[in-house]
């Protein structure tokens, strides 16, 4: 049975030593540490704020737009390391994969849980920020887990697929470099929307099908303001507007198969 070899008491332990572990050794041996978790979305919002939002004036007609830019950097922090370490976690514990038979897939968790970890804890800071910014507290930041667990599923289902190619060809992590820059400049995460609806509207939309531009959308709708323009609301067409939902599962589909099907080959080819 499946079910219970993936729920017994014995990988949720396993699964738990490698988080804390994982967490741990990120920081080991620097000054900071921990504190390097806040840090470093905090000094990217800072750069991008003062280039983009006060020379630039970028987000000039945007409510609370300082909140809405550390909210966006926050959630792209996010999704580029659980990415970043989740493709690479087979390589990196391939000691372990040879000495010890466990289910593989547990590797590729852990190493995503503490890019989770680290966003919980951004996410408290852009909560107190948008409080101190006057942004009024909502039922409807409530909805923002539900945003942040479907960047979480995306991120995984990426990391099984590139991860499980990444064993064979190492290649994988800097073509997967390249592809993050690129996704950077098709999210509006430093630009507001508004700005690309003024040239081309069309334009817009392909944008608000990118996955990762519907979830920041989304969860700066749900937090910060209902001027913020989403996938549900500026496309009308119920099908096309369903299209990062639909990318989102056939990625996870896709990475689950593909990593199952070759994770009983791991051992031999790290």
């Amino acid at each position: 049975m499946k079910i219970p070899r993936v729920l017994n008491k014995k990988n949720r332990v396993l699964l738990a030593e490698l988080t804390r572990t994982d967490f741990k050794l990120r920081y080991q041996g620097s000054v900071l540490g921990y504190l390097w978790a806040l840090l470093r979305p905090l000094m990217m919002f800072a750069i991008l704020y003062v280039v983009f939002g006060q020379l630039l004036r970028f987000g000039a007609d945007i409510p609370h737009y300082p909140v809405y830019l550390l909210a966006g950097i926050t959630m792209w922090s996010f999704f580029t390391e659980c990415t970043n370490q989740g493709i690479q976690a087979m390589v990196v514990r391939g000691d372990l994969i040879r000495k010890i038979s466990f289910p593989k897939y547990i590797v590729v968790v852990s190493a995503t849980l503490t890019a989770v970890i680290n966003m919980l804890i951004n996410l408290i800071v852009v909560v107190i920020f948008a409080l101190l910014n006057g942004v009024e507290p909502s039922w409807s930041w409530l909805l923002v887990p539900l945003s942040v667990l479907e960047l979480y599923v995306l991120s995984l289902g990426i990391s099984f697929l590139l991860g499980a190619i990444n064993v064979k060809y190492r290649d994988i992590t800097s073509i997967w470099d390249v592809c993050i820059q690129a996704l950077f400049y098709a999210a509006p995460i430093i630009y507001p929307l508004s700005m690309v609806i003024t040239s081309s509207v069309l334009a817009a939309k392909v944008l608000l099908l990118n996955p990762i531009a519907q979830v920041i959308q989304d969860i700066r709708y749900n937090l910060i303001t209902t001027q913020t323009i989403t996938t549900w609301d500026f496309i009308d067409n119920f099908w096309i507007k369903s299209i990062p939902i639909v990318i989102i599962l056939i990625i996870s589909v896709l990475g689950i198969y593909y990593f199952r099907k070759k994770s009983k080959f791991f051992a031999e080819e790290i």
